[in-house]
C-alpha cells in the first residue's frame, strides 16, 4: 500500500491567521479562499497529468511514472471536502467521506466570553449532496449534521489515529492499492505520532503547508516515509 496525504487548500481560517496571528474570528466550518480554490485546481490538476494505470515500483520515489491512485478519502469538513472534490473530478475516482479524518477538536465555536469550546453540527447530507455530488457519504450521515457533538478532548487523538491506520491496514495493507487521504495538519500529527510510536507530549511538529503531498509506503510490514511537504508542483505566489 501506498498512502499519500494531502492537507487541505487554503481556507479562510487559514487565510484570517496568516494575516493577524488570531482565530479570534474563525469559523467553525471554514471554506476555501480564492487562493484555496486555485491551490485545490492546480493540485488536481498535477495529479490528472501524472497519472496512470501503469504498474510503478517502491524505488519511483518522485512519481515520475506516474501517482495511479486507486481510492480517495476525505475528512467531511468543508475545506477538506472542496479538496477531495476537485481531485476526484480530474481523476475520475468516487470520494468517499471518513468522519474519523477530522482536524483536532472538530466542529466548534468559542463562546467570546467564556472561552469555552461549543461543538457544532457540521453539514448535513442534503449540503453534501447539492454541492459535492462526487462525495460519497457514510450512511450515518442525515440532514442534521455529521458531528452533533461537544468538541473532540486530547486524551481522544490518539485513539482515533490508531482506528484509521487500523482501518487501512484491513482494507489495503496487503493489497497494491494508492490510497489518499485529503485532511488536515493536526491530524496529520497525531497520524505519525501514531505511526512512530510517539507520545503525545513530544518535541516532534510536522509542518504541512496547503494542498501538500505527504507519501508513505506499507511494504513488508514496514513503513517508509518517502516524501514530506511536497510542492514543487505550485507557483510560488500560492504557497501558503
Amino acid at each position: 500500500m501506498q498512502l499519500y496525504y494531502i492537507r487541505h487548500a487554503q481556507s479562510t481560517n487559514n487565510a484570517l491567521y496568516a494575516s493577524n496571528g488570531s482565530l479570534a474570528e474563525r469559523r467553525d466550518d471554514p471554506e476555501l479562499t480564492e487562493t484555496g480554490i486555485q491551490q485545490a485546481r492546480i493540485l488536481a490538476e498535477f495529479l490528472r497529468q501524472h497519472s496512470t494505470n501503469e504498474k510503478n515500483n517502491s524505488n519511483d520515489i518522485q512519481n515520475i511514472s506516474g501517482f495511479r491512485i486507486t481510492h480517495l478519502y476525505t475528512s467531511l469538513m468543508i475545506r477538506a471536502v472542496a479538496t477531495g472534490a476537485r481531485i476526484a473530478r480530474e481523476l475520475g475516482l468516487p470520494l468517499y467521506g471518513w468522519v474519523d479524518l477530522h482536524e483536532w477538536g472538530g466542529i466548534y465555536l468559542e463562546d467570546e466570553a467564556s472561552g469555552q469550546k461549543i461543538g457544532q453540527s457540521g453539514q448535513g447530507r442534503s449540503f453534501f449532496q447539492k454541492h459535492f455530488p462526487e462525495l460519497v457519504l457514510p450512511p450515518e450521515v442525515g440532514e442534521s449534521g455529521w458531528w452533533n457533538r461537544p468538541p473532540e478532548e486530547k486524551e481522544e487523538f490518539r485513539p482515533r489515529g490508531q482506528r484509521v491506520l487500523e482501518t487501512l491496514l484491513s482494507r489495503h495493507g496487503n493489497r497494491d492499492d494508492h490510497i489518499m487521504l485529503i485532511s488536515h495538519g493536526g491530524f496529520f500529527n497525531v497520524l505519525v505520532w501514531t505511526l512512530l510510536g510517539l507520545p503525545e507530549e513530544n518535541p516532534f511538529w510536522f509542518e504541512l503547508n496547503n494542498a501538500s503531498i505527504s507519501r508513505f509506503d506499507f511494504v513488508d510490514g514496514r513503513v517508509r516515509l518517502v516524501y514530506l511537504n511536497r510542492l514543487d508542483f505550485m507557483p510560488r505566489e500560492l504557497i501558503t
